[in-house]
C-alpha cells in the first residue's frame, strides 16, 4: 500500500518556487535571516519531495516575471510548491507569486494571496481578529506621523514594530518602551527608517506560545512550542526580536530557546489551540502556518500574528513541531501538498493568463 502511494506521488510533478532576487545587501555571515540559508532550506524541501516520491523541479524567481511566467507555463506542474518570501524591507511582493500562479490554474501550497496580502499588513490583522472576538493586545495604535504619539493615552509599557514587516525585521533590544519619549524616538526611527507605519500594541506579560497548524479541510494543531526568555539578562526585553531569531552571535540567540513540546495545562492548551485555530481561518490562511500567542495579565490568550507560509526548516519552527508530533520532514511536506490539492474552500478554477 505505501508503495502504490509514493509510486502515485511519482507521477506528480512539483515545481519549488523561491525569491531568487540578490539585490538586498550582502550576506553576514551570522544572519540565519540571509539569502544563503534561504537558499539551503530550498534544497533541503526539494530533497525531502523527491525522498517522498514526487519529480521536483527548483524555479527560482527574480524580477522577469514574465520570462518565470513563460517557464512555469512550459513546466504545467501538479502542484507549485510556494517558498516565495520578500527579502527587502518593506516590499510587500509575497502575495503576488499565489494570485500568478492561480491565475495561471495551477495548484499552490500555503495560503493563498489574499491571506498573505492581509497578514503582511499587522494593523488590518489585529482589527480584524478583533472584530472578530478574537484577543489582541491592548492599545494597538497604528501611527503614520511622530507627531500622532500625542493624539492618544498610552498604558505602559509598549511594544513598537513596523507594521509591515515579517520575520522579526524592526525588532531589537528598543522596541520595548516605557515613556512617550521613548515611544516618539523609536516611532521615527522605524518611519524614518523602514518608510512605512508603525505598529503599537501593549506589551503583555505573560507566556508566549507557538502554535503549528497543518492540513486543508481538516486542520491539525501540532505540539505547542513556548518561548523560553528565562535566561535574558534585566537590559534585554524578553520578545522575539530579530537577533534572537536570526543573529547566531547575539546574546539574544543563546539565551532564547523554544520548549517544545510545551509544558503546559490542558485547559489552558486547549484554549490556546482554539485561539489559533479561529484566527487562522479569520484571515483566510489555508495549508500551514504558525500563529504566535501571548498571555496578557490575566492569562487570557491573545493573537500577537498570524504567520500563514511559516518556515518550513527542519529543526525549526513548524518542523520542530511536527517531530515532536512523529512526522517527518517528507510527510510534513505532503500533508501541505494534500492541502494545495485539495484547495480552499469556495476558490473556483479559472485560469486567466
Amino acid at each position: 500500500m505505501i508503495e502504490q502511494a509514493r509510486r502515485a506521488r511519482r507521477h506528480l510533478h512539483v515545481a519549488v518556487v523561491y525569491n531568487a532576487d540578490r539585490d538586498c545587501g550582502p550576506d553576514q555571515p551570522e544572519d540565519r535571516g540571509s539569502t544563503a540559508d534561504l537558499r539551503a532550506m530550498i534544497r533541503q524541501i526539494a530533497r525531502a519531495l523527491r525522498s517522498a516520491g514526487y519529480h521536483v523541479t527548483v524555479l527560482p524567481l527574480a524580477r522577469d516575471l514574465f520570462a518565470f511566467q513563460r517557464r512555469l507555463r512550459r513546466l504545467s506542474p501538479d502542484v507549485v510548491f510556494n517558498q516565495y518570501d520578500d527579502v527587502v524591507h518593506g516590499a510587500l511582493y509575497e502575495m503576488r507569486l499565489p494570485a500568478l500562479v492561480r491565475m495561471m490554474g495551477f495548484p499552490v501550497t500555503g495560503s493563498p494571496a489574499l491571506a498573505i496580502g492581509l497578514t503582511r499588513y499587522k494593523y488590518m490583522t489585529a482589527t480584524l481578529l478583533h472584530g472578530a472576538g478574537i484577543r489582541i493586545p491592548p492599545c494597538t495604535t497604528l501611527l503614520e506621523r511622530v507627531g500622532d504619539v500625542d493624539r492618544h493615552k498610552w498604558q505602559f509599557p509598549l511594544i513598537v514594530q513596523p507594521s509591515q514587516e515579517h520575520a522579526s525585521i524592526g525588532l531589537d533590544r528598543n522596541s520595548v518602551v516605557y515613556s512617550k519619549k521613548a515611544l516618539r524616538a523609536k516611532a521615527r526611527e522605524i518611519l524614518q527608517g523602514y518608510k512605512q507605519p508603525v505598529l503599537v500594541q501593549g506589551f503583555l506579560p505573560g507566556r508566549e506560545f507557538n502554535v503549528g497548524i497543518v492540513g486543508g479541510r481538516r486542520l491539525r494543531v501540532l505540539p505547542l512550542g513556548e518561548v523560553d526568555y528565562a535566561r535574558l539578562p534585566p537590559h534585554i526585553p524578553p520578545i522575539m526580536s530579530y537577533a534572537a531569531k536570526w543573529i547566531e552571535t547575539a546574546e539574544e540567540y543563546g539565551k532564547t530557546s523554544v520548549i517544545c513540546p510545551a509544558v503546559v495545562e490542558p485547559e489552558l492548551a486547549k484554549e490556546v489551540s482554539s485561539v489559533a485555530l479561529r484566527a487562522f481561518r479569520a484571515v483566510g490562511a489555508w495549508g500551514y502556518g504558525r500563529v504566535d500567542i501571548r498571555l496578557d495579565a490575566e492569562g487570557h490568550p491573545c493573537v500577537l500574528e498570524v504567520n500563514c507560509n511559516a518556515c518550513l526548516e527542519k529543526g525549526h519552527g513548524l518542523q520542530r513541531q511536527a517531530d515532536r508530533a512523529g512526522i517527518s520532514h517528507p510527510q510534513l511536506l505532503q500533508m501541505i501538498v494534500k492541502a494545495a490539492l485539495e484547495g480552499p474552500p469556495h476558490d473556483v478554477d479559472i485560469p486567466m493568463i
